[in-house]
């Protein structure tokens, strides 16, 4: 672990003075008036007060959002208009990405290389969806003669949409373009830790023209804004990433009313590295893999698994690696590993740390790197001979903390693979193509990448399975939960139907 400061830490200019709600078309303060400090993570210092939402806000937001999808034009216009919107959405993203990234990287203490990337994939997300619905179709089946059936979709309503704290901004963009695009209303809570670059959606979309109350956004903390939008009976779409804790709450809360949910929760990924593969790419890969983004993924391989063959190398060679790893402060271009979000995540993670030398071998980091006394900063953490029933091995721990563990046979490294409550993503690499497709077949896991790093393509489905999901989104999928799917059936012909209380 290589740990430096190159640069001073300065705050972005022209910061706004607080961070508000937006509440039809109008940037609001809460209705009580309460504010809420948002931190710093180099320093963790508060450095702007953001609205703190609670059900009266939730309460306004939602009644804006009904009202535009009741009375407004955006649920009947032609996808070909909406996609028009969603286009110019894009453009417009595109062009702040340099300050979207600023404000990306200081609110979460991501790597500034790491968020310029963020602006871009957000575009892509309202322009695929914009091409999406305009070139959709739906089925239709005829019975020549008798009859046609075929099926309608129309939006649903109110969506809420409760977004995580790691690339907040890109990660927003992933529920706002398809609920936005086939037709729905919206109310973002976005989580509580980054609201800063939220506060970007709201001028982004005004001049992109979406039509007032479609987009509305209330700040706050999950057991006051996030559970009142979930419990709200005139929002029948829940769309939720975050840990699988705070997932099946809102699955219990969302019940009485039967929301329609979609959840993205927590991993705890296994690469599988067999004495076959090309070791020098696999290295690098599992290593970006858990250490980008701070390690703080939901997709993050933090689980080796290293056939005992190379076993001893791998450790070695993986373990130099991670000591060259360049922590620093997230605004320096150099800068690998930056600071975690918050105080209380890194008091979490550390807290894994100090289990894990309890556990098994620690061989890189373990600790606070040199020369950064404060903020949270956390050495890339590797530990080797990492047994099944270990904390660090079952455990998410959402940081930049891997834990390598040796199998032999290839029945082993599937059992050590879906030994963990979770089931989001896998990473398998062997130059074996029989064993690669059986063993991505047996894994359990919702999303598998064979001899490759985490590539996301947005035709296909995400998400996971056990404890890591419900649902799926991402293409088709998402205007499948987005919209209702009606059947409707045109008799052609004579109509057949038994006749009662036919008179004589």
């Amino acid at each position: 672990m290589i740990a430096e400061k190159t640069q001073q830490h300065a705050q972005p200019e022209n910061l706004p003075e607080a961070i508000r709600h937006y509440i039809g078309g109008r940037s609001v303060d809460s209705v009580d008036g309460s504010t809420f400090d948002v931190i710093d993570p180099v320093t963790n210092k508060p450095y702007i007060k953001a609205a703190a939402g609670k059900k009266a806000d939730i309460d306004a937001a939602v009644a804006a959002a009904k009202k535009a999808f009741e009375e407004g034009p955006w649920p009947s216009m032609l996808p070909r208009e909406r996609a028009r919107v969603l286009n110019k959405i894009a453009d417009i993203v595109e062009t702040r990405g340099d300050r979207l990234a600023e404000m990306e990287s200081y609110d979460s203490g991501l790597p500034i290389t790491q968020a310029l990337g963020q602006a871009r994939r957000a575009a892509e997300n309202f322009r695929f969806f914009a091409d999406l619905i305009v070139a959709q179709h739906d089925d239709a089946f005829k019975v020549p003669g008798r009859q046609a059936n075929y099926v309608n979709r129309k939006p649903i309503g109110v969506a809420g949409l409760i977004t995580p704290w790691n690339t907040p901004f890109m990660l927003e963009s992933w529920k706002l373009a398809p609920a936005i695009a086939t037709g729905n209303t919206v109310v973002l809570k976005p989580a509580e830790f980054t609201p800063l670059s939220a506060s970007l959606w709201a001028g982004i979309f005004e001049e992109a023209g979406l039509p007032e109350g479609v987009f509305n956004l209330v700040n706050g903390f999950g057991e006051d804004a996030g559970d009142a939008l979930v419990k709200h009976p005139d929002v029948p779409l829940i769309s939720f990433t975050g840990e699988s804790g705070t997932g099946q709450l809102i699955f219990a809360n969302a019940a009485p009313y039967l929301k329609g949910l979609s959840m993205e929760l927590g991993g705890k990924s296994p690469a599988v590295v067999f004495d076959d593969a090309d070791l020098e790419t696999a290295i690098n890969a599992t290593v970006f893999g858990v250490f980008s983004l701070n390690g703080e993924r939901c997709t993050a391989g933090s689980r080796i698994l290293v056939q005992r063959g190379v076993y001893d190398e791998f450790v070695e060679r993986y373990a130099a690696q991670a000591k060259r790893v360049r922590v620093g402060l997230p605004s320096d271009p150099k800068t690998e590993v930056g600071a975690l979000v918050h105080p209380e995540h890194y008091e979490k993670v550390m807290g894994y740390v100090e289990i894990g030398k309890s556990e098994a071998r620690l061989v890189a980091g373990g600790g606070r790197p040199e020369g950064f006394e404060e903020g949270n900063f956390v050495a890339p953490t590797v530990f080797a001979d990492v047994s099944p029933e270990a904390r660090i091995f079952q455990d998410e721990i959402f940081g930049p903390v891997v834990a390598i563990t040796p199998f032999d046979t290839e029945e082993e490294a599937l059992e050590l693979a879906n030994n963990t409550k979770y089931g989001l993503a896998a990473y398998i690499w062997t130059n074996d193509l029989k064993r690669a497709h059986n063993f991505s077949q047996a894994v359990d896991a919702g999303m598998v990448w064979l001899n490759s790093n985490n590539v996301r393509d947005l035709r296909t489905p995400f998400g996971g399975v056990k404890a890591s999901g419900l649902g799926h989104e991402g293409g088709y999928r998402s205007i499948d939960f987005y919209t209702d799917q009606q059947a409707v059936h045109i008799n052609l012909g004579e109509v057949h139907n038994p006749v009662f209380g036919k008179a004589d």
